[in-house]
């Protein structure tokens, strides 16, 4: 009997109510609401037909063998790869200069980074219009001076790659600089004792310590560029052929509208999105495995 007792017992303190469960009740709504039910839409807007009449793989179809889409998912996949390689490898020394710094020269550094880091869009793309475009202040003193060569085609490949990889920078040396905290002092110190110099310490302590932050930092640039929509379509309108673009004009174009095509393609590019993050997790697990080895 009394053994029947502490069961009962057990059993409504586990199924006792917590009202710590009260707080998150509005955090499961709003993913619910913003994250769920708009994915599910996505979704189901992606397997309708032009005629909404019916569910099919049409749209999957037309995305993926369209020369014309499959140009613009090569498009944003390149200038992705290449303005995530170049902003990595910038704040990859930036990030390890702020270390160097004195507390309060970092933190004011920091906080720049962050605003820059967070000037994106239609302000930044005004921003480099008024700069370097055709009649912007620095191009117009560059050809005062007959150093017209040097100015960049801000309507170009190598303008929207000047503006990809202005937002990059500041958000992977936010990203980085907590990876060097890492390597402790300790390990230069005995490096320095055994004879190695400072490219030996970086190559075989240094750089494998912080390659998971390096691989991490990398997936995240890329996909903050495969999302940016508002600064390319500042910048260069609908005369670039960007799969976010190419999204944003079937989905509210101004001439013809096909949300299904639109939401197929948004799905893709969520695909290919999840697809890095998974690379990325594994890569990181395999990492850590080896240096916990090690």
């Amino acid at each position: 009997m009394s053994q029947q007792l502490t069961l009962k017992k057990k059993a409504a303190r586990r199924y006792r109510f917590n009202p710590v469960v009260l707080a998150l009740i509005p955090f499961v709504v709003l993913i619910v609401m913003f994250e769920l039910l708009p994915l599910i839409y996505l979704i189901m807007t992606s397997l309708l037909s032009d005629d909404e009449t019916h569910y099919t793989l049409s749209q999957y179809a037309t995305a993926l063998t369209s020369p014309y889409y499959l140009k613009a998912i090569t498009n944003s996949v390149t200038i992705s790869l290449g303005s995530s390689v170049i902003g990595l490898i910038v704040s990859l020394f930036a990030a390890y200069s702020l270390t160097k710094l004195s507390t309060a020269a970092r933190e004011r550094l920091l906080t720049i980074s962050n605003m820059s880091s967070n000037f994106a869009g239609v302000p930044l793309a005004f921003a480099y219009i008024i700069l370097l475009g055709n009649n912007g202040i620095f191009t117009i003193l560059l050809n005062s001076w007959g150093l017209d060569a040097f100015t960049p085609d801000l309507y170009s490949w190598t303008g929207l790659m000047l503006v990809y990889v202005y937002f990059q920078i500041p958000l992977a040396t936010l990203l980085l600089y907590p990876v060097y905290f890492g390597i402790q002092e300790q390990w230069k110190d005995a490096s320095a004792l055994l004879g190695a110099g400072t490219f030996t310490f970086w190559r075989k302590i240094g750089l494998p310590v912080i390659l998971p932050g390096l691989a991490g930092t990398f997936i995240i640039l890329f996909a903050n560029s495969m999302g940016a929509y508002a600064t390319a379509y500042a910048l260069v309108g609908g005369n670039f052929n960007l799969l976010a673009i190419r999204i944003g004009s079937l989905v509210a174009g101004d001439v013809v509208t096909k949300p299904q095509l639109g939401s197929a393609l948004a799905v893709l590019l969520g695909l290919m999105m999840m697809a890095a993050l998974a690379v990325n997790a594994r890569l990181m697990r395999s990492l850590r495995k080896e240096l916990t080895n090690v």
